[in-house]
């Protein structure tokens, strides 16, 4: 990166030579030194290097060749993060190689043009004095822009690598997920300004970056201290209550299989029966677990019923629901509160999976099929309040939801003291995304404060405490009953986080 006035102006024939190979290398390697930092790798404190290389590439290159090389570095990293889509499109969707091929690399594409939007940014905002505070925010406004973008993807944002780490994590509740990217993105600049740009007046400037770093990475591990024993001592948890999840591992190539509704129920029965020695005061079932219409099928319907009322817990599952409007009907993907003794309550999805629940742009990708066997398009909830029961006030998060804080946000706001995550991450084999996927919902309950169960048809199900610890979680693939007695607050109070939102993105995109 250099200073020259003219460093910002490419010429015809700059645009025209080819990237040096080193250059690509060290893009490529960047990228994927980004996805070892993730889930299923796990290797965390690799994402504190992980953006050396790519500074390294586009030092002293033009704004053309750095976009370039931002995009390199992205689909490196997009294409090993998200491989799970050959998965879920080859295997489940049924469609051969090369058709499942090509989504995965339309999407890397345009997630990758973050990356190359971002090198371009840091390429022009090699300041000494404020090029790592600005730079770093310029990543920080790009991820807000991906997860809001075409109803927004913030699968896997920087900072839930570090998921893990408890007391870096804690600093959530204040400025969510981003502020730890905004933390990586800057010591990786700090450690690149350290090594690769000692010459003045980067040099004479390196104390007070250090400083800097030292107050930002300290302040963070202090501050996380301080929540973890404060969560520790809180007298504020004053209601405790036995839960339950039960991950059947229900073999999704013949989830929707009619034929197979009746052995599906039979073994949540069984699963949850083997629980009521333990005497449980709340039982979750996953998403659809009951794969049928739960409202029009009094057969199967009775069965959950009964098996409620001989438990004496209160009963979460899901369910695939419809309503008629002006004629024409609406199809939900729903989950369901059974309360003992009380009225049945339900909460619809409100964020769909675009492709898996609905095609987005349908009249122009007519050919394009849903993965979701049901019988039509899916439509979003219109509202996002708990399901009450006792002194409980759950909010539910269905599948996808758990990575949009936004939902988890809502439901706090209506008062939730419970988050309840239902998903079946089937669809993803034994890829990295339940993992990843397990990763991003830890993050909601340290932003709320609010534990947050979370049951998955064939795992990864979990209880995770106020401060994002995993307190038990199952394996993938196996029928597991897991229990906990857990404990919650009555009124719990808000959080920064809860109250004010992203107002650190935004000042962020202001600097």
């Amino acid at each position: 990166m250099t200073n020259s006035n003219f460093s910002g102006i490419s010429c015809p024939a700059e645009k025209k030579a080819a990237l040096p190979i080193s250059s690509v290398l060290l893009s490529i390697l960047s990228g994927i030194i980004l996805t070892a930092s993730f889930p299923q790798w796990g290797f965390s404190f690799l994402a504190w290097f992980a953006f050396i290389p790519l500074f390294i590439s586009i030092d002293n290159k033009s704004p053309f060749h750095a976009f370039k090389l931002g995009l390199i570095a992205g689909l490196s990293h997009y294409l090993t993060l998200l491989y799970w889509i050959l998965i879920v499109l080859g295997h489940y969707g049924h469609l051969n190689i090369f058709a499942s091929i090509f989504p995965l690399i339309l999407l890397s594409l345009y997630l990758s043009l973050f990356p190359a939007v971002f090198s371009i940014l840091a390429r022009s905002m090699d300041n000494p004095r404020s090029g790592l505070i600005v730079t770093s925010c310029s990543w920080v406004g790009l991820e807000y822009l991906r997860s809001k973008l075409m109803t927004g993807f913030p699968w896997c944002l920087t900072g839930y690598t570090q998921y893990r780490n408890l007391y870096l994590i804690q600093i959530a509740d204040i400025c969510g997920v981003y502020g730890l990217s905004f933390m990586i993105v800057f010591i990786n600049i700090l450690i690149y300004y350290s090594f690769f740009k000692r010459r003045e007046p980067y040099r004479g400037l390196l104390k007070w970056h250090f400083l800097t770093a030292l107050l930002l990475v300290g302040g963070t591990l202090v501050y996380g201290h301080y929540r973890l024993l404060n969560e520790k001592m809180k007298e504020e948890y004053n209601y405790s209550l036995k839960a339950v999840i039960i991950q059947a591992n229900i073999d999704q190539s013949v989830k929707w299989n009619p034929d197979f509704q009746t052995e599906t129920m039979d073994i949540y029965s069984r699963l949850t029966r083997s629980s009521f020695l333990f005497k449980p005061d709340l039982i979750i079932w996953p998403e659809t677990s009951a794969p049928f219409f739960f409202k029009s099928n009094p057969g199967l319907s009775s069965r959950i019923f009964s098996t409620a009322e001989e438990s004496g817990a209160a009963l979460i599952f899901g369910s695939p629901a419809y309503k008629q409007i002006a004629g024409k009907i609406n199809y939900l993907n729903r989950a369901y509160l059974i309360p003992p003794g009380g009225r049945t309550e339900y909460y619809d999805k409100v964020h769909l999976v675009p492709f898996g629940e609905y095609i987005p742009l349908k009249k122009l990708l007519f050919f394009v099929n849903k993965l979701a066997a049901a019988a039509g398009d899916f439509k979003a909830g219109d509202r996002i309040s708990p399901l009450n029961y006792d002194d409980l006030s759950i909010g539910i998060l269905i599948c996808y939801e758990a990575i949009f804080p936004g939902i988890a946000r809502a439901e706090a706001k209506e008062g939730a003291n419970l988050l309840v995550n239902i998903t079946n991450d089937a669809w993803f084999g034994r890829s990295g995304a339940p993992f990843q996927h397990l990763s991003m919902a830890i993050f909601r309950a340290v932003e709320t404060r609010i534990p947050l169960i979370r049951a998955a048809n064939t795992g990864i199900s979990a209880f995770i405490d106020p401060c994002g610890r995993i307190i038990c979680a199952g394996s993938l693939f196996k029928e597991e009953v897991l229990k906990h007695k857990i404990t919650v607050c009555k009124s719990p109070k808000q959080t920064f986080y809860t109250r004010f939102g992203d107002i650190f993105v935004f000042i962020a995109i202001i600097i």
